[in-house]
């Protein structure tokens, strides 16, 4: 048996989310005074990776703690496509139940517009890609070693990999599958090792740190969601800073 049931989202769709991050930006007017010192009245930062570092160094607190791991991709080569293209539509990607215990961690079937299919992430440095002086990481790895030896097996063997896929596809084979990218996700810690859940929007007392709201943990899928996270920092901005 390689599955029990699904859900049918039929609306669900993908995009270039690189080109819709573009349209989104605009071109800094200080691009030219790199170095120089620019005022503000009032600062939101959205660090990712560095959240953390920048709330320290801005006198806000250091807690919740980033920790960055890696995710690896598997690429479906090009004539083995029709493996997922002939179950699901080119716009509809097919995802995994998550581990609750790592919700962010769910393994996706993607069709992609350039006409590729990414089969990942696994989350094999989640658990051992660290500075062992780091406490927090630490806690970590103690309470979900079992579950990160086995990202680690997962990442280095692609069988392995392929083999939990064919729950999904089992006409899935190895020699299907190319290595493919790798990218980057904050992980947010709380001051125990546990995995932040929910939104985390925080500043300080302070000359400085009352002028300024730091992002410090979103939800996924972020991305898709941004919209509508966008609209709730607004108003936690008004209401903040009473603008």
């Amino acid at each position: 048996q390689t599955y029990i049931m699904e859900l049918d989202s039929p609306n669900t769709g993908i995009v270039d989310w690189q080109s819709v991050s573009s349209l989104f930006s605009l071109i800094s007017l200080y691009s030219s005074l790199y170095g120089k010192e620019v005022k503000f009245r009032f600062v939101l930062t959205c660090e990712g990776l560095y959240s953390d570092l920048l709330s320290e160094i801005s006198g806000c607190s250091s807690e919740p703690r980033i920790v960055p791991f890696r995710g690896d991709y598997l690429v479906l080569k090009l004539e083995k496509n029709y493996l997922v293209r002939n179950i699901y539509s080119d716009s509809i990607c097919m995802l995994f139940v998550p581990n609750p215990r790592f919700p962010f961690l769910g393994f996706h079937f993607t069709p992609r517009m350039d006409g590729s299919v990414w089969l990942g992430p696994n989350g094999r440095d989640i658990l051992f890609d660290f500075d062992t002086q780091d406490f927090l990481n630490g806690r970590l790895v103690m309470k979900n070693i079992v579950y990160g030896m086995g990202e680690i097996y997962r990442g280095v063997f692609t069988s392995a990999q392929v083999k939990h896929l064919q729950k999904f596809i089992p006409e899935l084979n190895p020699t299907d599958v190319l290595r493919g990218p790798s990218g980057l996700c904050a992980q947010t810690l709380d001051s125990e090792g546990n995995l932040v859940d929910d939104f985390v929007l925080d500043g300080e007392k302070g000359e400085l740190g009352s002028r300024i709201l730091h992002v410090r943990n979103a939800l996924s899928p972020t991305a898709g969601s941004s919209l509508a996270i966008t609209e709730m920092i607004a108003d936690e901005l008004e209401k903040r800073f009473q603008l």
